[in-house]
């Protein structure tokens, strides 16, 4: 065999034009000269812009196609608009993802996905008029738009759409499971602890219940936080003066928007703040890394209760998923719990990157939209997914040892705090620094003392109505 049938073929090419000259590009490919250009300048990463993200700038190239086409200051005919919201549409819908080639770490205004997304559509809707090359990607899609503005709002609506249809949902699921878990562990008694040193007695089920309530207020807190990164800098074109939009477009535009995907969307208050600042995604960032805490704190708490089964705590047991180790046959470790620290860890980073991102805007533009965008889309995603399986596959397989649980509980040398009301609290030290001594129990010291009758110390001994607070006289 020769050495040119050894080498690759190269798929067939055609040229394209730009405003900087001629471009090979391959024949098949519905994109054009500036998308080339980038994919040639961006061998990068590798990955290219998270589909969400695709979808989002479809859906503005649509809706805008739309709003262009009933404005007498713009050259965009009904006809063309139709062909523009229908390719626009077939993007959306992920049919033609392949064609958006360019790495996330690209141009920092992503102008190179702007206009792949407006090369692809061009090709697209000229395709559907029968008329190659009719519609136009600057002229026709990109009418009334800017890198500048388009791609920012695209990343804004991307981010509240995944968060509320993707992430919250996701948390609700998981904070259900954990709800059920509280309801079903309400009388299980165990040792509470506080500097992981012994503590006075709670139930599992209240355990439980504070990570289902944690949850809760994580879900809340992004709930609230979608009609501020809702807000779009559409409109401001260039440098946020809305230089070559009609001033009606960015609101017809967004109302379209929300009627299509009923999310809290709005047109920006500023749009010289919102071009020159992403300070919404650093407020989503900062949310996204609230959960990722509350998640670090909760899979821990698994696993110091589950750890053993002989060394251990031991006081409840993990669905066992696979084998844990190569060497030690039958080991099995928290291996979801891993995984949700992983990505609560993946988390911390990307928000980290987004908050340096945003503070490198420089007056009217932020280059590290790209970035910002492939973060926060990739937290959104990984804590959605690890939410769910988290849930599924170890939460709601969680077994409580009732009776070792009880056992910790009873043992506890902190039980002496219930004795406080009866014999003070010198004396309740005291008592329980014997018991810590000499392994002796509260109850066996009180007797022995007869600081107490037997009924009234059994009262105050009750672990399970520790749990409930007040006094057990």
């Amino acid at each position: 065999m020769s050495e040119a049938e050894l080498l690759p073929s190269r798929p067939p090419m055609r040229t394209e034009r730009d405003s900087m000259g001629e471009v090979l590009v391959p024949a098949a490919a519905k994109f054009g000269a500036q998308t080339q250009r980038a994919v040639e300048n961006f061998p990068i990463s590798g990955v290219p812009i998270d589909r969400r993200l695709i979808r989002a700038l479809a859906l503005v190239k649509g809706s805008a196609a739309e709003v262009n086409a009933s404005l007498r200051d713009v050259a965009v005919d009904r006809r063309t608009a139709d062909a523009i919201r229908a390719a626009a549409d077939e993007v959306a819908e992920g049919v033609w993802d392949a064609e958006f080639p360019v790495d996330v770490f690209q141009t920092g205004s992503g102008t190179s996905s702007n206009m792949n997304a407006n090369e692809v559509i061009a090709t697209l809707a000229s395709e559907r008029l029968g008329e190659p090359g009719s519609v136009h990607p600057n002229d026709h899609v990109n009418a009334s738009q800017s890198s500048n503005d388009v791609f920012p709002s695209a990343v804004h609506l991307a981010t509240v759409q995944s968060i509320a249809e993707e992430l919250i949902p996701a948390v609700e699921h998981l904070r259900s499971s954990f709800a059920r878990q509280s309801r079903r562990f309400r009388s299980v008694v165990k040792a509470g602890r506080t500097h992981l040193m012994d503590a006075t007695p709670v139930t599992l089920g209240q355990e439980m219940g504070g990570y289902a309530a944690q949850l809760g207020d994580a879900a809340r807190r992004l709930e609230r936080a979608l009609p501020e990164v809702g807000r779009l800098p559409l409109g401001g074109t260039a440098v946020g003066t809305g230089i070559n939009a009609p001033r009606t477009f960015a609101p017809k535009v967004i109302a379209l928007l929300v009627e299509r995907t009923g999310l809290p969307l709005s047109e920006a208050p500023d749009h010289f703040a919102a071009q020159g600042a992403r300070d919404a995604l650093v407020v989503a960032s900062g949310e996204l890394r609230a959960l990722a805490a509350a998640l670090i704190k909760i899979a821990n708490d698994l696993r110091w209760m589950a750890s053993g089964p002989r060394t251990g705590l031991a006081e409840i047991r993990l669905p066992d998923l696979q084998p844990g180790s190569s060497i030690m046959p039958g080991k099995v470790n928290p291996v979801l719990c891993e995984a949700v620290t992983q990505v609560a860890a993946q988390v911390y980073g990307n928000d980290a990157a987004v908050a340096f991102g945003a503070s490198q805007g420089n007056f009217e533009l932020n280059v590290y939209v790209p970035m910002m965008a492939r973060n926060v889309l990739e937290s959104i995603g990984l804590l959605a997914n690890v939410c769910r399986l988290f849930a599924d596959r170890c939460v709601d397989g969680i077994e409580a040892d009732e009776e070792r649980c009880l056992a910790y509980a009873e043992s506890s040398p902190s039980l002496g705090t219930s004795l406080n009301p009866f014999v003070g609290y010198e004396k309740a030290a005291a008592l329980v620094k014997e018991s810590v001594r000499t392994g002796r129990s509260i109850r066996e010291l009180v007797l022995e003392e007869g600081l107490m009758e037997a009924d009234d110390l059994d009262r105050a001994l009750d672990v399970l109505g520790m749990t409930k607070g007040g006094v057990r006289r």
